[in-house]
């Protein structure tokens, strides 16, 4: 009988991530990988898509059409999105199998309150899972990016996602100090929004704003001048309008939040036990998530701090295959989990 229910109990990693959910399912590897959008029928209050389809929508939907972004600074904001959003992506990850009741392990950011946790544990059981365990982004993506957690050094992780930059300083399987900032690539994208708006008069969705950081942002001064042409609503005259905007005035747009994450670095570098100091300023600051992608970030971080700076190797997924493999090593899942 239990060999039975051991088919059915295919254990799932997750990254409940602001921005992205990314599933890793253990033997096969990253199964999902989409945005955390759902899109809802006001009428009927039924889910017309979730993920990829749902982005598409965004700001292109019909008055009866809500796109929704359960996930805001990484906790939920929307309980009953989030979970009917976890249960599309557990039955895609299974193939759409109904049976299927997996013990999952879901990343959270580590300044994540027990009523935020709790919301987080309640929407993935009613999703059916059969377990529960909850660890923090940030070790996840220190182990994801290989980083040599179980030593008795210093790792400094710093983990730019959509809602969250989680910072953290491990050593032993354990986190020595943590912080989480509510600055991300969301709050880029609204400052990118907002300079638009102030400066040109000009409207632009999420959409084109991510875009624009995507294509001409950065936290450095860049070797090669980029620009790029902007369409969006004229405020004043309330037509179709374009302009040019160019990568200095991006990074102005972005100043600000590029700042807060630098000051988040420091003061995490200040709290830092002197031995574990000596042994970041050796190996240096390692740094994943979308956010690290963001042009020159290493160079300015490098600059402010005059330590080494790099980048995991795949930035995007650190946080996911850190988590998956927790599922083949459940004596270290039992060190690090917040249970």
């Amino acid at each position: 009988m239990n060999s039975f229910f051991s088919l059915f109990s295919r254990d799932l990693a997750i990254d409940l991530g602001t921005a992205n959910t990314l599933v890793f399912a253990r033997n096969k590897g990253i199964v999902v990988n989409e945005p955390s959008i759902v899109a809802i029928n006001k009428n009927t209050n039924e889910v017309e898509a979730v993920g990829k389809e749902a982005k598409e929508m965004l700001g292109r939907t019909p008055g009866n059409i809500v796109a929704v972004r359960p996930m805001r600074d990484g906790v939920i904001a929307d309980f009953k999105v989030t979970e009917r959003m976890l249960e599309y992506f557990i039955h895609k990850a299974h193939n759409r199998k109904m049976l299927v009741r997996p013990r999952i392990v879901i990343g959270v950011p580590s300044e994540i309150t027990p009523v935020e946790k709790r919301a987080v544990q309640d929407s993935a059981y009613r999703a059916k899972a059969s377990e529960v365990h909850l660890v923090e982004q940030a070790m996840m993506a220190a182990i994801g990016a290989g980083l040599p957690i179980t030593e008795p050094s210093g790792n400094m992780i710093v983990d730019i996602g959509g809602g969250t930059t989680d910072i953290a300083v491990i050593s032993l399987s354990g986190i020595v100090y943590s912080r989480s900032v509510r600055v991300a690539g969301n709050e880029m994208d609204d400052a990118i929004m907002h300079y638009l708006k102030r400066k040109f008069n000009l409207l632009v969705g999420e959409r084109t704003a991510e875009q624009i950081k995507m294509e001409i942002g950065s936290a450095f001064s860049l070797d090669k001048p980029l620009s790029m042409e902007v369409k969006g609503r004229d405020l004043i005259e309330g037509i179709p309008k374009t302009i040019t905007v160019v990568d200095e005035e991006i990074r102005e747009a972005l100043a600000e939040c590029v700042d807060t994450i630098v000051n988040a670095i420091r003061v995490a570098l200040e709290r830092t036990p002197p031995e574990l100091s000596a042994d970041i300023s050796d190996r240096g600051i390692v740094l994943t998530g979308g956010g690290a992608l963001l042009r020159n970030l290493d160079r300015r971080i490098r600059e402010e701090t005059g330590l080494p700076v790099s980048i995991g190797d795949d930035p995007l997924t650190s946080v996911v295959l850190g988590t998956g493999k927790l599922l083949s090593d459940f004596k270290l899942l039992r060190k690090v989990s917040l249970d």
